[in-house]
């Protein structure tokens, strides 16, 4: 009888206890309710590295309730939905898929930082309003599965080295888009929603053309392809021996074919030299937005080892200055021809060097592409101008002529 009014009493005392927010929250203290959530930005830290020490401030779980103690992180009702991350150095290239278990992310902004390789998969992430990767080093394309995210109303890219061509956003909640300074190409596409956009959001990308940009050229009509004719079976004929005269010949054509192949190659040069169209010149400290965006870009490759070889000389007699230099330099556009636009960069020194940026050889090797310039900077002749150096890396690559005050060629045939 005594037990069982002892069971009864600590009966009544444990369910008259009042239940408040706080004692649940303490049954629940250290569980970790969205644990895929935290795995993901654990990727993230894992991958880049920074100024901000992120491996000792994101420890435990990211969310308590609307707040989060880890920096950059905001969450909603124990979810991540901001990841900010602006401006601290962040060093590396993100894990391809690492966002698709924060699925309630509405904000997210890597900009400011030095990341490289290429834009992460954004799929399924419906609630996301806000992508920042502007100012980085990220390359390749934009994903096509950007234009399925139903409510997003930011993206900024520009300031990277994407190329290829935008996919036809057409979200009615897009306000804000932004993809200039890069090397995208081919026509803008003719959608309601990027038609809204001025031409500061598209330009500095030498190959992107349609509105609000300059129209595209027509492209010429497809060549007629006529059927192959039967062959026709030659007469039979005795064999001969060839005369003396045409072996040697043929000796001779095989002797002068790497020369004719060396001719081929200036005789192309030259006439990309003679079609640059000289544009408006911008003088000062400040020189081209393009040429600007380069000194920015190289200052935030320190992490690149390519980044780090110096100039490349020809003549050892002349003073030597080194990439920081030339890219110190203040600069003004001479002109833009095939292989890509020119400048002329005034050193501290005083000297004046003309640079020319080579945007469409990338299917040169770096071994292919010294040998070239190597052949083209022992040549000397009146009408060539003498190359100075050249640099090369897998993201740009640079021929540095000497400077010729009297102006182009192009000015003295139709100035």
């Amino acid at each position: 009888m005594i037990m069982n009014l002892a069971a009864v009493t600590a009966y009544v005392v444990l369910f008259a206890l009042p239940i408040t927010p706080m004692s649940v929250h303490s049954l629940y203290q250290g569980k970790e309710f969205f644990p895929e959530e935290r795995d993901a930005l654990m990727q993230i830290r894992d991958s880049l590295s920074s100024t901000l020490d992120l491996h000792g401030n994101w420890t435990g779980p990211p969310c308590h309730k609307n707040s989060s103690q880890w920096s950059g992180i905001t969450c909603s009702n124990w979810h991540v939905v901001g990841l900010v991350l602006e401006g601290i150095q962040l060093t590396g290239s993100l894990p391809p898929v690492f966002l698709q278990n924060i699925t309630f992310l509405a904000n997210l902004s890597f900009r400011n930082n030095s990341i490289y390789g290429q834009l992460p998969n954004l799929s399924n992430l419906v609630h996301l309003e806000s992508v920042f990767f502007s100012y980085n080093r990220l390359t390749g394309s934009i994903p096509s599965e950007y234009i399925e995210l139903p409510n997003l109303k930011q993206l900024e890219l520009q300031r990277n080295y994407l190329e290829g061509e935008i996919p036809p956003f057409n979200q009615s909640t897009l306000t804000l888009f932004n993809v200039s300074y890069n090397h995208l190409q081919g026509s803008i596409p003719d959608t309601d929603v990027l038609g809204r956009f001025s031409e500061s959001s598209y330009d500095h990308n030498l190959n992107l053309c349609g509105i609000p940009l300059e129209p595209c050229p027509d492209l010429p009509p497809a060549p007629l392809v006529l059927p192959p004719s039967p062959p026709v079976s030659p007469p039979h004929r005795k064999k001969r021996k060839l005369p003396i005269r045409i072996i040697v010949l043929i000796a001779v054509v095989a002797a002068l074919f790497p020369l004719m192949v060396m001719f081929v190659f200036l005789c192309c040069y030259k006439k990309a030299q003679e079609v640059e169209t000289p544009k408006e010149q911008q003088a000062g400290e400040d020189g081209s937005p393009e040429w600007t965006d380069k000194k920015m870009q190289h200052s935030q490759s320190t992490e690149d080892p390519e980044r780090r070889i110096e100039l490349q000389f020809f003549d050892k007699n002349i003073p030597v200055f080194d990439l920081d230099d030339l890219l110190r330099a203040s600069s003004e556009v001479l002109g833009k021809g095939k292989l890509g636009p020119t400048y002329r960069a005034n050193l501290e020194s005083g000297a004046a060097v003309a640079v020319k940026t080579v945007k469409y050889m990338n299917s040169l090797s770096k071994k292919e592409f010294i040998q070239q310039m190597q052949l083209l900077g022992k040549m000397s002749h009146k009408n060539l101008v003498h190359i100075i150096s050249f640099y090369y890396s897998k993201e740009e690559k640079l021929i540095v002529y000497e400077f010729v005050e009297d102006g182009s060629l192009f000015e003295l045939l139709h100035g």
